[in-house]
């Protein structure tokens, strides 16, 4: 949620905001107006109280003199008759302007390239060693800066969804039967692989110092509203028939919401937190996107870093935490880029967004796996976060990453490490330890 003050002593850059985000301002400019219409109210009944409080100090006075006080009893009581009425109407227009608050996006920071279109995200770095189909070479170089490594084969890799139902790792039809589209059965040393991939992000995460969270699964309204714009994204969400619960969609939701509402001490930040849990989505605009396998789908398990900290840390920090993903994507050997996120393409929340996009050769183009995100103090605002300090109480500023999402990970290493001479798939170095085996075949 934005800052009211600034809000209103910064009018045009707000305006410029909604131009860079390619939004119609039609938010902004009910806001002004209600605002506006809120402020003359407060002044008429500031006003009419301070009459009331006068005509009541004068019937005292004629009360002590044994006058006739009865027509301005009356008066008083018409003034405050018009003076609650008022203050209900006054109610009113302040509850719709704050709905109308939370609908106004974060300020966008000047490092983000002004555009809409995935198309036109900036690519910001490549790094590891790609093997890219002959026809694909184009389209690589075209989306990688000058210079990049990589590699070039005749064969194409094979779909994840073809060779992991064929190695009899995934189950994709039962799983239709039983739930629905976008659901899954992992099998066999795909169940250990994700295992090995989680615990290997959770060690990964600890060394760093971050504290590890397992938090709850469902949010009730008032903290899904809080730490996300639910309105806007609640048709994404899975809401619990008959209770005031909604199912997670990222660990960023509970992890956020843990410290609603809260004062805490200066000294306590910055928190590094890593939160393990599945994630419901309901996946409502990706209709006809990888409708097969499990790139895209319903429920999955993720590690997601968060950051609450002091407002002058913050841009450190989203550093901090996408080269931690970075690391970890490197560590198991998939070629990736960076992308700094067009304007017209963060959500509300956002003041920047990086997208970590691994190369997929089966595919033959980079697919998002990571995005990180600095809200600035917008998330710690609604969730109402704060932290004392020598010029009073400030609002945190909170950031979130992908560690890991571990359907998009299993993927990414079926399409890398498969081995077209035998037909199975090698396991990366570095999970080896956690899966006791490094190959999958027949």
């Amino acid at each position: 949620m934005i800052d009211v003050k600034l809000l209103r002593e910064h009018k045009e850059l707000f305006y410029d905001n909604y131009r860079k985000r390619f939004m119609d301002p039609a938010s902004l400019d009910r806001f002004f107006a209600l605002d506006e219409s809120w402020r003359q109210k407060l002044k008429a009944v500031n006003d009419l109280k301070h009459k009331k409080n006068e005509i009541s100090l004068e019937i005292a006075d004629l009360v002590k003199s044994r006058g006739d006080a009865t027509s301005m009893k009356q008066a008083v009581r018409e003034l405050g008759e018009n003076i609650q009425k008022l203050e209900i109407e006054l109610d009113s227009i302040d509850k719709e302007r704050s709905d109308v608050v939370r609908s106004i996006p974060n300020l966008v920071h000047d490092s983000v390239p002004v555009c809409k279109g995935d198309e036109n995200n900036t690519v910001v770095r490549y790094s590891g060693n790609a093997v890219v189909n002959e026809e694909d070479v184009k389209y690589f170089q075209e989306n990688t800066p000058d210079g990049s490594i990589f590699s070039v084969t005749k064969n194409r890799a094979v779909s994840h969804v073809d060779l992991l139902e064929k190695l009899n790792l995934i189950d994709l039809a039962r799983a239709g039967k039983a739930s629905g589209a976008r659901f899954y059965y992992l099998k066999n040393r795909l169940v250990k692989l994700e295992m090995a991939l989680m615990n290997y992000a959770v060690d990964f995460l600890s060394e760093r110092g971050f504290t590890i969270v397992e938090p709850p699964f469902m949010l009730n309204y008032a903290s899904m509203n809080a730490v996300t714009d639910l309105e806007t994204f609640k048709d994404a969400l899975y809401k619990i028939e008959g209770e005031d619960l909604y199912l997670i969609a990222t660990a960023e939701h509970p992890i956020g919401a843990m410290l609603k509402d809260e004062i805490l001490d200066e000294s306590e930040l910055p928190l590094r937190i890593a939160g393990i849990s599945p994630c419901f989505r309901k996946e409502a605009g990706a209709h006809g996107k990888d409708t097969k396998g499990i790139f895209r789908v319903h429920q999955f398990n993720k590690i997601e870093q968060f950051v609450f900290c002091k407002p002058e840390h913050s841009w450190d920090f989203l550093e901090e935490l996408l080269k931690n993903a970075e690391d970890f994507c490197s560590s198991l050997g998939i070629a990736y880029r960076v992308v700094n996120i067009c304007s017209g393409e963060l959500s509300v929340l956002n003041a920047k967004k990086y997208d970590i996009e691994a190369w997929f050769p089966a595919q033959g183009k980079f697919r998002e796996v990571v995005s990180a995100s600095n809200n600035t103090d917008y998330q710690g605002r609604s969730l109402n976060i704060r932290y004392r300090s020598k010029n009073g109480n400030q609002v945190v500023n909170t950031l979130n990453s992908t560690e890991v999402a571990t359907t998009r990970m299993l993927v990414a290493i079926t399409e890398n490490y498969q081995q077209p001479d035998n037909g199975g798939i090698s396991i990366p170095k570095v999970l080896i330890p956690y899966t006791g085996f490094d190959f999958i075949s027949s």
